[in-house]
């Protein structure tokens, strides 16, 4: 073996090892698309209830009243509940109609996808891409002070 034998050899290791490092760096990069954090702990069910979660007293409440901020919004699990205005609640999935990915938060008056920087409105309409379908409703209600589906 020549000297000019080793060199290309050498070479193509380099350029190898280069590749590999590359995809590696590539697919470390894709494993945490669309990964949503884990699901909250339960809240608190009634005294003696072996129903549904109770928030706010509610049976079948998924927030109490307190708990939306007028012109911000809270996230229940596949809910997003907002009040942009006082008394005015309106329910939307918190899926992102981009890609997929559950929205993240609920601040400065949007809500929030931290997979691709899309933000609706309170309403559910776009207000930043990419996404360029609204956030769905969920049909939400009032309820005395507990915010109920249906």
């Amino acid at each position: 073996m020549t000297n000019d034998d080793l060199v290309l050899d050498r070479r193509r290791v380099v350029i190898a090892g280069a590749g590999a490092a590359a995809a590696v760096a590539a697919l470390t990069a894709c494993t945490t698309y669309g990964k949503t954090d884990p699901p909250a702990a339960e809240p608190p069910k009634a005294a003696g209830s072996t129903g549904p979660n109770v928030a706010a007293g509610q049976p079948n409440a998924i927030a109490s009243t307190a708990e939306v901020p007028v012109g911000g919004g809270v996230i229940k699990g596949d809910v997003v509940i907002t009040q942009p205005n006082a008394g005015s609640f309106v329910g939307l999935s918190s899926t992102c109609t981009h890609a997929g990915c559950k929205v993240a938060t609920v601040s400065g008056g949007t809500i929030n996808c931290a997979c691709h920087g899309s933000k609706f409105g309170l309403d559910g309409s776009v207000v930043n891409g990419p996404a360029t379908q609204p956030l769905a409703p969920k049909s939400v209600h009032v309820e005395g002070d507990s915010i109920v589906a249906g």
